[in-house]
């Protein structure tokens, strides 16, 4: 078992571009304010101007494996596609290092499963990249609700509605795909996107560990001309009978900050995860309140400083979201929305799908706790119905 043996700081980022850029200017920030040092980078792209300047003057390298071995790294940050992110968490935790690795975890749930048979075999620390699951506003909800603020809760409502354009599905080979090569990838607005939604949702439901789910009945349609979902829902229903239902799209009309709704007997909660708001209305009570979040990384540092400490979100608290991933997974192909019901805008790069009405669509979802199918959606199509650990088959109303 790989121990630290002296002060936890010394930092690898593999993955640069992208999300990477967002890493970077996290680990500056933290080496401002402690002993946190970005030793290396592991990435086949060169580094454009703006990328050398916040990496700073740190090796860049196409091999993991040699990196590793040169700078020797507490920790390993893993921002790479999808369908690489089981390797090179495991090469990095058999070197001796801890892992923070990037939301989804994995494509598909045996590769989630041979991650974390990996990882536990080596001893490694390993935290995933779900940084919603680190606010302070999760506890919050949950305060309330078992202090029974809204009464019986009825279920939980996900309201997502986005805009991604051609540059976004253009920025890699993998994105907006189902599958790369054969290779599983999923990235759709449920798995990607609004990962955080699902992942929190769940969380809030407290049904984030194995055999935590009932069943997950699925969606999916795309406006845009990829091969993945961008206009899905979901509806979960948990052990414990709760209801969770996601409703998801990139094609939006007016784009805003996703939002999750615990409905209750005699109130609701309202959760802006992105800004960590929580709005409590019930009984003549409307008040707003705003809760921090707390740092993966710093999160990962302080547990490797103290192995009792537990992790804000070690694998096993992703086991129910990646239940949801293989569900979309081993759904059907995303069914194209017509194009008497979408619309273009945009020229270039700029340019994307609208599906007018998408919005209110959304909203009802998440406050009747209902499928588009169910909602009268015209384009929409039956739902594929998973039980965990179960094949999925198509199921009618």
């Amino acid at each position: 078992m790989p121990e630290q043996s002296r002060s936890a700081g010394r930092v690898v980022l593999v993955g640069a571009h992208g999300h990477g850029r967002w890493h970077l200017q996290n680990l500056r920030r933290l080496a401002a304010v402690g002993d946190v040092r970005l030793v290396g980078i592991c990435d086949p792209r060169p580094l454009d101007d703006e990328l050398r300047a916040l990496a700073g003057d740190v090796p860049v390298a196409a091999s993991l494996d040699e990196l590793l071995a040169a700078t020797s790294p507490d920790v390993t940050i893993i921002c790479t596609p999808i369908h690489t992110h089981t390797d090179l968490a495991l090469t990095a935790a058999r070197a001796g290092s801890a892992v923070l690795l990037e939301k989804p975890p994995t494509p598909t749930l045996a590769e989630f499963d041979r991650l974390i048979e990996g990882i536990e075999g080596t001893g490694a620390a390993c935290q995933i990249g779900f940084q919603s699951l680190g606010s302070a506003a999760i506890g919050r909800v949950r305060s309330l609700v078992e202090g029974g603020a809204i009464g019986a809760v009825r279920g939980i409502g996900g309201a997502c509605a986005w805009v991604r354009d051609a540059s976004y599905y253009g920025r890699a080979g993998w994105a907006g795909r189902r599958s790369v090569d054969g290779v599983p990838v999923v990235d759709g607005a449920l798995t990607n996107p609004f990962a955080h939604a699902v992942a929190t949702a769940l969380a809030l439901a407290g049904a984030t560990g194995a055999g935590s789910l009932e069943t997950i009945e699925v969606e999916l349609y795309r406006a845009n001309p990829i091969e993945a979902d961008d206009t899905s829902c979901l509806r979960i229903r948990t052990a414990d009978g709760t209801v969770v239902t996601i409703a998801a799209t990139l094609a939006a009309e007016h784009p805003r900050d996703p939002v999750l709704v615990v409905h209750g007997s005699t109130g609701r909660i309202t959760l802006s995860y992105k800004t960590g708001e929580v709005r409590l209305q019930a009984d003549g009570v409307d008040e707003t309140t705003t809760h921090d979040a707390a740092d993966l990384l710093e999160d990962l540092l302080a547990h490797l400083g103290d192995r009792t400490r537990p992790l804000l979100v070690p694998p096993s608290a992703t086991r129910s979201f990646m239940e949801v991933v293989e569900a979309v997974r081993c759904a059907p192909d995303p069914a194209e929305v017509p194009a008497g019901y979408r619309r273009a805008e945009g020229e270039g790069t700029t340019a994307h799908q609208v599906v007018p009405g998408i919005d209110a669509l959304v909203d009802r979802a998440a406050e009747e706790l209902r499928l588009f199918s169910e909602l009268g959606a015209p384009w929409a199509t039956a739902p594929t119905v998973r039980r965990p650990g179960a094949a999925p088959s198509p199921v009618g109303h």
